[in-house]
């Protein structure tokens, strides 16, 4: 029977190449919306792992999260310098470090932090060492640039008419080991490098001066940054002064003298109750502290409703698939009419005329179901290759077990609509099949 089967398959292999084709799609459509979701969730996760508070000034949660885990370019508002200072001296943090979105080069983000973060908060170093002057720099895993190499910091893009810093060239000390998360694209420079390049720090003592250096700052906080990976950053002001800008000057992170104001501060609590008290007392007035497993919370709910939606989209393509397959699959049964009918008039019994055209779609469903999970395998592989390429953070496609369930309810369901078809073959005369 088997035999039989395969040789008819073989002869009319056309039909049966757009019934596989087509449960194929349907399949691999619900396969991928599963699978990508599934990847943005842990991949997501995974790059917030590494920080476990992070304070900024008030306003959006999701923002100060995305801009400052992920960084995603969007303008954040500046927080006095005063609360680095209070942190740095608090017993209940193990370490703190500013972050301060700069430039970028070449589509890299440059972000200006401490030897604190990239100490406790990175995988360590694939080749090189830590920067220890204002004009030496440390590169993620993913971007492609050799030690030594010169790094010049550009001012937005050249469509939005951009120029290149000429008052420091960063050099590259140090490569780190790959994590998964947007900062192995970013390029990490001294914090005091960012500020005395856009003049703030040493040279801007005078208190009140400062503050309204920030305000300023903030006014003018944009976004032209690189299509690739860049990160919100202080707009130029053309009255600035650079005279601290000096590459050779070490790092002083102390913060004994004035600092100027910062987007955000990546907190290392020493205990988890150290965490909580933490983050209440800096959720009122000018600060705001956020853990970022709880603001991803908030997004996979948005995300569950959006894979809902695409749930939804894909189970209404399969309907429609299946119907169109019902109506191939009973046409196919009439054409073959006189076939059935020459099978009943050698003597092939009812059950076995059923049971061959029943195989038959079965085993084209099956083959389609199959060559869906591999096509929505490939195409969640693809998207996580984007995903990843734009925003450096891994996304791990797998399957789990209880991918197995849809893929055997698919096929049950498949094998009932089968039956359809062959039951009108099983019910055909052959007497009348063979005068058709």
């Amino acid at each position: 029977m088997i035999r039989f089967i395969l040789s008819d398959l073989r002869r009319l292999w056309a039909g049966a190449l757009v019934v596989v084709l087509l449960v194929a799609l349907a399949t691999g459509l619900g396969v991928a919306v599963t699978l990508q979701e599934r990847a943005i969730r842990l991949g997501s996760a995974r790059a917030a792992d590494r920080f476990d508070l992070v304070i900024g000034a008030a306003g959006s949660e999701t923002q100060l999260v995305l801009s400052s885990v992920f960084l995603q370019p969007s303008p954040l508002p500046l927080m006095p310098g005063t609360v680095l200072k209070k942190l740095a001296a608090d017993p209940r943090v193990a370490w703190v470090a500013p972050i301060g979105f700069g430039d970028s080069f070449f589509g890299y983000p440059i972000v200006g932090t401490t030897t604190a973060l990239i100490a406790h908060a990175t995988a360590g170093f694939a080749e090189g060492n830590l920067f220890k002057l204002e004009g030496e720099a440390v590169i993620g895993s993913a971007v492609n640039l050799p030690i030594g190499a010169e790094i010049k910091p550009m001012h937005g893009t050249v469509v939005q008419g951009g120029h290149t810093h000429t008052e420091i060239a960063y050099h590259v000390t140090g490569k780190l080991k790959p994590t998964g998360t947007a900062w192995d694209r970013a390029i990490l420079v001294p914090i005091q490098a960012v500020w005395h390049l856009h003049g703030l720090g040493a040279d801007h003592d005078d208190e009140s001066h400062n503050s309204q250096r920030q305000d300023d700052e903030h006014s003018h906080v944009a976004t032209p940054v690189p299509a690739k990976g860049a990160t919100p950053h202080l707009e130029h002001d053309d009255h600035d002064h650079h005279d601290g800008v000096d590459p050779d000057a070490p790092l002083d992170e102390t913060w004994s003298a004035n600092i100027p104001g910062v987007p955000a501060l990546l907190v290392k609590p020493k205990t988890i109750a150290d965490a909580y008290k933490l983050r209440q007392d800096y959720r009122s007035g000018a600060t705001l502290g956020v853990f970022p497993g709880e603001v991803l919370t908030g997004l996979y709910a948005t995300l569950g409703d959006v894979k809902l939606i695409l749930v939804a989209v894909a189970s209404g393509a399969q309907a429609l698939v299946a119907a169109s397959l019902m109506l191939v699959t009973v046409m196919h049964i009439g054409q073959r009419r006189r076939q059935i009918g020459a099978l009943r008039a050698f003597g092939a019994p009812r059950s076995a005329v059923f049971l061959i055209v029943w195989l038959e779609l079965v085993m084209l469903f099956a083959l389609g179901i199959a060559a869906g999970f591999v096509i929505g395998y490939g195409a969640a592989i693809l998207g996580a290759t984007m995903f990843t390429t734009e925003s450096g953070v891994s996304l791990p496609v797998s399957f789990v077990r209880g991918d197995l369930l849809p893929g055997a309810m698919l096929l049950c369901l498949a094998a009932l609509l089968a039956a359809l078809p062959a039951l009108l073959a099983y019910r055909q005369s052959p007497a009348q099949a063979l005068r058709s």
